[in-house]
């Protein structure tokens, strides 16, 4: 591979070249660098490139790699999802709100990866503090998908994901409230997933709905998310809902067999109305795991339907309670202009968030307000226990479950910004795995007629992402959707 292509390499790969010296740490980030000045003015992917960060990070692995000290992730650069705290380095959330925010410590999983060697590119694009579905919801960009530059990365991880396709980073970090890892990762044809709750610390995490947040990777293959998912899961004194739980080694279920595995369909995720070649693709990944000796048994997840209005009532509600510390007071901005605190509060908040951000807010008050906390929060929350319940008994009797992962491929910019429903609708098939904490993959299984990527997701129980990752890597192992690259001039 000539040495400006060395940015196609998986992080596994890069691994032995790094270990063998035929690479150096600061070539692959020079040669990922000028991909980004390169790539990026049609993408988008990176709110900001931390050059001189990245450099420095490149020399320290350089120097740990001389004295034999490299693991996994030694001299390997990624990027990193906006709304994750980095030290001396600016956390928008791209949000005007927090345009000049400048971190003063890294998030746990940010300093887990630079104790690894981890080299930081740069803080990717997002929906504007990870409210969207599209990546049209930020303040400063649009990110645009690699396969065809006039459709969506999906969201809200659409930079993380975009840059993972692009070849603008080795792998990357992103975030999942409601299908925001596996939306994208399905969107842009790479591998995205969502753990369980609990399993990676949320520390250094800017909250949006905290009992829905969930950090996960976003990487080439699943050799890869088994990698990343190493270095970044285990307990943290620092987050209170960190599972205090024993973390296995996923590469260990790097394993090529599915035989006798029951895989459930639940047939609520076949419904009218998805694009006929996502589900064609779907059902052709699930053949191929048949083939390999798989059993298929469909199931019922029955609450199913009551997903998408229980997520938009507890995570608009979440996120009202947590985006009220923005208020032009301690950091972030802050209105020019107002004759009184109560209006400096008012117009620092009109001007500071976005369309989005300001419609969820205002949901998120009304169900929370006097009179309507038992009629829609304490309801919605009866129904996410019911849904937490569907999954727990599914899955009593199979061994993972297998659905799609969106139920179109990536639509148009702007087709969807002026319907917010229809927008919503795009996380129907990812929402019900956050509502109920379990661990969840998207990778490619084949592309529509029009190119674009299509993902099959597969979801496991609490705890079990050792599952997951084995079907997903034998799917894997035995297609080649996964080795397919988007054409960039």
């Amino acid at each position: 591979m000539a040495g400006e292509r060395l940015y196609r390499l998986t992080i596994h790969e890069l691994h032995e070249r790094l270990s063998r010296g035929e690479v150096s740490s600061q070539e692959i980030t020079e040669i990922l660098l000028k991909r980004i000045s390169e790539v990026d003015p049609q993408i988008k992917a990176y709110l900001m490139v931390a050059e001189q960060e990245a450099m420095k990070g490149a020399h320290e692995a350089a120097h740990r790699i001389a004295a034999g000290k490299i693991s996994p992730l030694t001299g390997v650069p990624l990027a990193i999802k906006d709304n994750m705290c980095t030290q001396g380095i600016k956390a928008t959330c791209a949000s005007k709100i927090l345009e000049d925010f400048v971190s003063p410590y890294d998030a746990t999983v940010v300093k887990n990866i630079k104790e690894e060697g981890g080299i930081l590119l740069g803080k990717t694009n997002m929906d504007e503090f990870a409210m969207g579905s599209s990546t049209e919801n930020s303040r400063f960009t649009i990110t645009r998908n690699p396969w065809n530059l006039d459709t969506i990365p999906g969201g809200s991880s659409g930079g993380s994901a975009a840059a993972v396709a692009a070849d603008e980073c080795i792998a990357s970090i992103g975030s999942d409230t409601g299908g925001s890892i596996r939306q994208p990762a399905a969107c842009c044809g790479v591998v995205g997933m969502k753990p369980t709750y609990g399993r990676i610390s949320r520390y250094g995490l800017v909250a949006f709905a905290s009992s829905l947040d969930q950090i996960g990777p976003i990487t080439k293959d699943v050799e890869d998310c088994a990698i990343l998912l190493n270095v970044i899961a285990g307990h943290d004194p620092l987050d209170s809902t960190s599972a205090n739980l024993p973390t296995p080694d996923y590469r260990k279920a790097l394993v090529k067999d599915v035989r006798g595995w029951v895989l459930g369909i639940p047939k609520e995720f076949f419904v009218e109305g998805m694009d006929p070649e996502v589900e064609e693709r779907v059902w052709e990944g699930i053949r191929v795991l048949e083939d390999l000796g798989a059993v298929v048994k469909e199931i019922s997840l029955p609450h199913t339907g009551y997903a998408v209005a229980t997520y938009y009532i507890i995570c608009p509600a979440e996120a009202s309670s947590n985006l009220a510390r923005y208020d032009g007071v301690k950091y972030g901005f802050r209105a020019a202009k107002s004759k009184d605190l109560m209006e400096m509060y008012l117009e620092t908040r009109f001007e500071g968030f976005g369309a989005e951000v300001k419609r969820r807010i205002m949901l998120g008050t009304y169900v929370l307000s006097s009179g309507y906390y038992d009629a829609y929060y304490r309801k919605a929350s009866q129904v996410r226990t019911l849904i937490k319940g569907d999954f727990e008994e599914a899955l009593q009797g199979c061994d993972v479950i297998i659905t799609p992962t969106s139920p179109t491929p990536a639509f148009h910019l702007g087709e969807k910004v002026q319907d917010p429903l229809q927008m919503y609708l795009s996380d129907i098939f990812t929402i019900s795995m956050n509502l109920a904490g379990v661990p969840a993959i998207s990778i490619p299984c084949g592309f529509s007629s029009g190119g674009l990527p299509i993902g099959l997701q597969i979801i496991g129980r609490p705890f079990e992402e050792e599952r997951i990752i084995q079907v997903a890597y034998t799917f894997e192992q035995n297609t080649d959707h996964h080795t397919k690259r988007p054409q960039l001039t």
